[in-house]
């Protein structure tokens, strides 16, 4: 999961828990957004640690002389 993934599913989460009063049988919107925001925060934080985790590898500088 990409980070702009994780930004929609915080975003689609946020608006769901704070700003939709729909009634759905059967189906909480409240408890749908918020399990939305807490997918799309664990993907945003997995999400920077393996970038961080890729670029901290060793760099070789190779020159060839000819």
């Amino acid at each position: 999961m990409g980070i702009g993934i994780s930004v929609f599913l915080l975003a689609a989460g946020a608006i769901l828990w704070l700003a939709v009063s729909a009634d759905i049988s059967g189906v909480s919107v409240d408890a749908i957004g918020i399990i939305l925001m807490i997918v799309g925060t664990i993907g945003l934080l997995w999400s920077l640690l393996t970038a961080g985790a890729m670029t901290t590898g060793r760099h070789e500088r190779v020159v060839e002389h000819h």
